[in-house]
């Protein structure tokens, strides 16, 4: 529960957070007066810093030291006091330099996306890739004749993600006959789910129900995967110091950090979420911010992006280029999958498209 405070006590623990984010050093009572020019005496400060304290926004290490703020302290800072902050347009234009001087790859754009954040937050970053948020959906097939009875099928499912598998056949067959088969799935299989093409094998012919056994075994394991592919960067960045290291955890157990974007952004959330200490339900976060947000299309095909860092971190910096690069990953994710999720033309039909 967030205890309210009065206009003097916000602004003491605003300068204060901010004082501490800037030099590390616990702030006291006459370093406020001065630095900042309080119209009110140091003792007086004092009595507020004192009654922060009591509430749980402030600690004092020491009786004769400064106070620093505490998790809740933090909390109350970035959901009340943080205030609306822009990256400087220097460098918006450089980071937007940076993303469109990439070709429009998916592997190149996760990478750059992790390192611009790593690099800005002097923190750990992730960038997990876009999935669907409903179950996958049948877009495409192809079926490419290669060397004898193997068969090389391309699939392409709704949202752009591009599976291929090899399928040996009884005998050879054409590259016509093949075609004609995948043409017919294409008609009958459009924007069909799991269940929709399980329903409707008992419709086809031994060659197409093959083919559809290797679709359902691709839509199956597609819809199992809790997160998708997670680009990482700045891992050193948080290695030196104690109070993150064990965050590294978070980064490299798969689990785990499904488990930490799942309740920190619930499906169809939107906009920056910033987890502070873990917000008491991830031991591995205690002395950790983690600074999150969806991009894409939030209700259909997203990827999450965050940066990772102590709790001291310059909290309005890195909530604008969480913000600023989400926005131009959403961009990219309308380009991308508007151009991927169209049907894959061959060049020659021995051709072996690349892909995952």
């Amino acid at each position: 529960m967030v205890l309210p405070l009065s206009e003097r006590q916000e602004r003491i623990l605003k300068l204060i957070v901010r004082n501490y984010i800037e030099t590390g050093i616990p702030v006291g009572s006459r370093t406020l007066v001065k630095q900042y020019r309080l119209d009110i005496s140091p003792a007086t400060v004092r009595n507020e810093m004192a009654m922060l304290g009591d509430l749980g926004y402030l600690v004092q290490l020491h009786t004769s030291a400064g106070r620093i703020p505490t998790e809740s302290g933090y909390r109350y800072f970035v959901q009340r006091l943080l205030g609306e902050f822009h990256l400087p347009l220097r460098d918006q234009q450089m980071i937007s330099h940076q993303f469109h001087q990439a070709r429009l790859d998916l592997n190149q754009w996760m990478r750059l996306a992790a390192a611009i954040l790593a690099r800005t937050s002097q923190g750990a970053s992730f960038v997990t890739t876009p999935q669907p948020l409903r179950a996958n959906r049948f877009k495409h097939v192809q079926l490419i004749a290669t060397q004898g009875r193997l068969v090389l099928m391309v699939l392409v499912l709704y949202g752009g993600d591009v599976k291929q598998q090899m399928l040996t056949l009884a005998e050879p067959l054409s590259q016509q006959r093949l075609s004609a088969a995948a043409e017919r799935l294409n008609l009958l299989y459009a924007n069909a789910h799991f269940d929709d093409i399980q329903q409707r094998i008992g419709q086809l012919d031994t060659l197409e129900q093959e083919v559809s056994l290797l679709i359902l075994d691709i839509l199956h394991r597609a819809d199992s995967t809790t997160i998708s592919d997670i680009y990482r960067d700045g891992l050193v960045n948080i290695l030196d110091d104690a109070g993150t290291r064990q965050a590294v955890r978070v980064l490299e157990e798969r689990t785990l950090l499904a488990d930490v974007i799942s309740e920190a952004q619930p499906e169809g959330s939107s906009g920056v979420q910033v987890v502070i200490g873990g917000d008491g339900r991830w031991e591995a976060l205690k002395d950790c911010t983690i600074i999150l947000a969806r991009y894409g299309v939030v209700e259909d095909i997203s990827g999450t992006l965050a940066v990772i860092g102590p709790t001291r971190m310059p909290y309005g910096r890195n909530v604008a280029v969480v913000r600023y690069i989400s926005d131009l990953m959403t961009g990219f994710v309308y380009n991308y999958y508007l151009e991927a999720s169209r049907p894959l033309q061959t060049k020659n039909e021995n051709e072996v498209i690349s892909g995952e």
